[in-house]
């Protein structure tokens, strides 16, 4: 198929949910003790090993890292780059213990953008909040814990909301995050009742189920499925969309980005081109980010084998 032609699709084949999950809660309890009380420089420490590790015997995850840093890198990557790649993932989820237990001051959080977010609050019909696997989505909770009323209320399938959950419960016990979990009878009240509110409900963009609809979009040189469905949810409920990265700059520094991705306040019958234009600028910025920031992209399988051999539809 040719890359610069988006098709719409949906399939149903193994992907990166079915993959099993190499960490558990022994472990984030250990770490999160080991950064509390020995501090963080003791913490990164740990996260070396953690990288040697899943670089010797995390093949897939380490084949799958050359791969996506060949395609943004545009040479092939040094046995460095890789492992970059993989410490630049795990400080992420290192920092989230600090960031979990209310200690920003040990970061250095910059904000791109903010008027954009403002604008779209000021309206006081809520907004999605389309981000990806890309640097870290708990730095902006963090931010927006000390400013009250910006905390999203994240929408995940419900066996990705009981896995944050469990992670919660094992790096920050007494934390409970705002969660909307998928797939349950009440999860579509509950989303408007957050909107209504004038919450922000953030979405991650780039990973599929496999049976749910998506598109072929290109994507760093190839072509990839992107879901439609959060698109699709902020059409149904016509409200407006913002893009959201929060990039990890190494050591302590972040920057969060915001910028305006779709309004589907006034939507009507043109729901069906909206929705796939919104997607494709949402990967354009996407792609344009990775290329800026490579080392901030965490998906660990083959996202372009991933739309290889499906079936598709037009939706």
């Amino acid at each position: 198929m040719n890359d610069s032609s988006p098709q719409r699709e949906s399939a149903a084949a193994p992907h990166w949910a079915e993959r099993p999950e190499r960490s558990n809660m022994f472990f984030l309890r250990i770490m999160a003790w080991i950064s509390l009380h020995l501090g963080r420089r003791a913490g990164r420490l740990v996260l070396h090993l953690i990288v040697i590790y899943f670089l010797l015997f995390a093949a897939g995850a380490h084949r799958a890292s050359r791969n996506y840093l060949s395609r943004v890198l545009g040479r092939p990557p040094r046995l460095a780059d890789c492992y970059r790649h993989f410490f630049r993932f795990a400080s992420t989820i290192h920092d989230r213990v600090y960031l979990l237990n209310d200690e920003f001051a040990r970061f250095d959080v910059a904000i791109v953008g903010e008027e954009a977010m403002h604008e779209v609050l000021a309206e006081g019909r809520g907004a999605f909040l389309l981000g990806a696997h890309f640097g870290s989505f708990e730095v902006l909770r963090a931010v927006a814990r000390q400013r009250p009323g910006l905390e999203p209320a994240m929408v995940m399938y419900e066996e990705n909301a009981r896995k944050i959950n469990a992670m919660l419960a094992a790096i920050a016990p007494g934390r409970v995050g705002d969660v909307i979990p998928l797939g349950r009878v009440d999860a579509m009240l509950r989303l408007r009742e957050a909107l209504d509110r004038g919450k922000i409900v953030g979405m991650l963009g780039d990973r599929t189920l496999g049976s749910e609809p998506a598109m072929k979009l290109p994507f760093l040189g190839g072509v990839a499925r992107f879901p439609t469905g959060p698109l699709r949810m902020a059409a149904l409920m016509k409200r407006p969309v913002l893009f959201m990265a929060g990039l990890h700059r190494g050591g302590n520094r972040y920057e969060i980005h915001f910028e305006r991705l779709a309004d589907f306040s006034d939507i009507s019958a043109d729901q069906a081109e909206a929705v796939p234009a919104a997607l494709a600028r949402y990967v354009s910025r996407l792609e344009a980010f990775c290329r800026a920031q490579p080392y901030n992209w965490f998906n660990f399988f083959d996202f372009w084998a991933a739309s290889e051999g499906r079936t598709e539809v037009e939706g």
